[in-house]
């Protein structure tokens, strides 16, 4: 496999508004439905769990997407890190997608990402729909079989055909001997820092460190060498 037509690719999610209160009345009463089946309480207030509406691509909505590809010249390789973020997620998504279209679109390309089956690679499509952004075709899974699509999921390769089993990124980066993304922020204080400190570029930072991890994580999945300090930009 040609790593140089890999995509690697990480994204940051809120919820689509500062807390519960603030979301309009509609959003209050189909957030309390959804509350009710994600905590299966029905009495759970729905106020006390929205936090957790960021993951959910009804209720949340991207900030910040970080992408990775490796150049290769020779023995020598090259990281690049990009990443599109800001308040409009159109604009953003919008971004994304002529990336996609011009440079990873073919047939040979491929996506990556640590739990993007299940996570990151929907979550896009669905906030490009909802935005009204068309989906480049490597993004697009409807109707494909499943040799067909072009997505790596380095949580799938570790899982070796274990169903049941998850695996944190932040767990693998240990078992390799990687060092760990996690020095700043995690998954979990993303939309305090967005909401409260307004600190889109700490969000940025953190969801490129992920990015880097995952390019590791995934060279040592294929027993191939990591990335040297001169190799990553």
């Amino acid at each position: 496999m040609d790593i140089s037509k890999i995509l690697f690719l990480d994204i940051e999610t809120v919820p689509q508004h500062a807390d519960f209160d603030s979301a309009p009345k509609e959003d209050q009463k189909l957030w309390g439905d959804k509350a009710r089946i994600i905590s299966r309480d029905q009495e759970v207030e729905p106020s006390t769990v929205y936090e957790r509406a960021g993951i959910y691509a009804e209720f949340g909505r991207i900030v910040c997407i970080s992408v990775g590809f490796i150049s290769q010249r020779g023995t020598m390789r090259q990281l690049r890190v990009k990443s599109y973020y800001g308040d409009d997620e159109k604009i953003l998504l919008t971004e994304f997608a002529d990336l996609l279209l011009k440079h990873f679109n073919g047939a040979d390309n491929l996506l990556c990402g640590h739990n993007g089956k299940e996570f990151d690679f929907p979550y896009i499509a669905r906030r490009m729909i909802i935005n009204r952004v068309k989906i480049p075709r490597i993004l697009d899974s409807t109707g494909k079989k499943p040799w067909e699509v072009n997505h790596l999921d380095t949580m799938q390769m570790w899982k070796f055909g274990n169903l049941k089993n998850f695996t944190s990124l932040k767990l693998l980066a240990h078992v390799f001997g990687i060092p760990s993304p996690k020095d700043d922020i995690d998954g979990s204080q993303v939309a305090g820092v967005y909401w409260d400190e307004k600190n889109l570029e700490r969000i940025m930072r953190y969801c490129e460190k992920d990015v880097v991890t995952l390019v590791q994580v995934y060279l040592s999945l294929i027993q191939e060498p990591m990335l040297s300090k001169d190799e990553l930009t």
